[in-house]
């Protein structure tokens, strides 16, 4: 069995910039920040108009799902949302 070496992945920053490009992807017109906390944890903000009306997790799924091919696999990239906040502008 090959020896997998914990938190060898990509740079926190660039993960980061594919977790925004994904939410974009789904909310086009959102603001979106994301700090990366730790390997693999990360705190996300998101601003969009597409909230309005949305119970909070409704909001928070439209985000998760945005992101699902981020989380899934046997060493995801993303192992943790930390904090997310979804914000109508």
């Amino acid at each position: 069995m090959a020896l997998q070496i914990i938190n060898a992945g990509p740079p926190p920053e660039d993960v980061a910039e594919q977790i925004r490009a994904s939410i974009a992807g789904t909310l086009p017109d959102a603001v979106i920040d994301v700090r990366p906390q730790g390997p693999g944890h990360f705190e996300i903000t998101v601003t969009d108009a597409a909230f309005e009306g949305l119970n909070r997790v409704k909001q928070q799924q439209l985000v998760y799902g945005a992101i699902t091919d981020l989380m899934a696999g046997a060493s995801p990239p993303v192992h943790a949302v930390d904090r997310l906040e979804c914000l109508v502008p």
